[in-house]
């Protein structure tokens, strides 16, 4: 849940080709010109392609930590505006897209000790196990019930993990203000062998502190979910979204997440991260 470098980009690119055409006097032949857009449009794209990388890359980046924990306050606003309330306690650790989390509920009374362990990989999609002290045992999420609900919520199982960069191809879109911020405009799509429900994704991420402002996830070309982010604090070092707001657009209803207590870089035990450590009474 959800962090430029390189040469002259590709207007600059483009000036120096159309130059190199308009050297010669007089009007310039059309297979000169169509030569110089070919060509420019040659050179933009993977210029594109790499700034659109290095600009996730860069925010991943700038909100690394060692370890992460927060308390979760939760407003579940159904389609009829029905509005349920639920808090969960989130502590994880490691590098992003090579860590592991874990997300225990603690009120109300009927999800207090439900735990979900999230564990990312950087070269597939995460493990997933849910333990429901109701009924005594912990099950793996499959990958095809990742794209259910978390329970009651709007977050699905997948949304919960990690996007580690080199799981998709990136374009760069343009710009585009959220809240009032400038923000690149990009578009991930996963790659070959990683499973997701969504079929591309657009992301929003702040030019001023490279933290993502908003994500829409598409299945086929249909929005299913966004994700807002806001009341952008410094903490630690690390500037970070304290408000969350996931909206599924084909449920009509949505989920506000805000973060209390948050705290980067604090001691924790890998063997915190456990299936068996799901079972404990906390």
């Amino acid at each position: 849940m959800n962090r430029l470098t390189g040469g002259p980009g590709p207007g600059a690119r483009g000036r120096a080709t159309a130059l190199r055409f308009s050297t010669c006097p007089g009007p310039r032949p059309l297979a000169a010109v169509l030569l110089s857009a070919i060509l420019g449009l040659t050179l933009a794209a993977p210029v594109l392609s790499q700034d659109a990388r290095q600009i996730v890359e860069e925010s991943q980046r700038r909100g690394k930590a060692r370890s992460e924990r927060y308390e979760g306050v939760l407003e579940v606003v159904a389609a009829n505006n029905k509005v349920s309330r639920k808090s969960w306690n989130y502590i994880r650790i490691g590098s992003y897209g090579d860590s592991k989390a874990v997300i225990r509920f603690t009120a109300p009374a009927e999800v207090k000790g439900v735990a979900l362990l999230v564990v990312n990989h950087p070269d597939r999609s995460s493990d997933q196990w849910m333990w429901t002290p109701a009924i005594g045992r912990d099950r793996r999420i499959a990958l095809q019930d990742r794209s259910s609900r978390f329970f009651g919520t709007d977050f699905s199982f997948e949304d919960l993990e990690e996007r580690d960069v080199n799981q998709y191809d990136y374009r760069l879109l343009g710009e585009e203000a959220i809240d009032g911020a400038p923000c690149w405009r990009i578009e991930s799509r996963p790659r070959q062998g990683k499973v997701s429900q969504y079929t591309l994704s657009l992301v929003w991420i702040r030019k001023d502190n490279y933290v993502p402002a908003q994500y829409e996830n598409y299945v086929k070309d249909q929005l299913a979910r966004r994700l807002h982010e806001s009341q952008i604090d410094n903490v630690q070092g690390i500037w970070t979204a304290r408000l969350l707001e996931m909206t599924d657009l084909r449920r009509k209803s949505r989920t506000l997440l805000r973060i209390e207590k948050l705290e980067y870089n604090i001691p924790v035990k890998d063997d915190d991260f456990t299936v068996q450590a799901l079972r404990r009474e906390q």
